[in-house]
C-alpha cells in the first residue's frame, strides 16, 4: 500500500508539472514530451502494481 501511495503521489507531480510546462512553452516541446513519457512510465508502474 505504501508503494501504491508513493506511485500515487508521484504521478500527481508530473502531471502537475507537465501541465505547468505546457501552459509556459508549447505541447509539442522537448521538455512536456519527456514529462509525458514520465508519466506514462509511471502510469504503467502504478497498473502493473495494481494487478499484482
Amino acid at each position: 500500500m505504501h508503494c501504491e501511495k508513493l506511485l500515487l503521489d508521484e504521478i500527481e507531480k508530473c502531471r502537475l508539472l507537465m501541465v505547468h510546462l505546457a501552459s509556459q512553452t508549447s505541447l509539442s516541446s522537448h521538455q512536456v514530451v519527456q514529462a509525458s513519457t514520465r508519466l506514462d512510465t509511471l502510469l504503467n508502474q502504478y497498473n502493473k502494481h495494481k494487478k499484482q
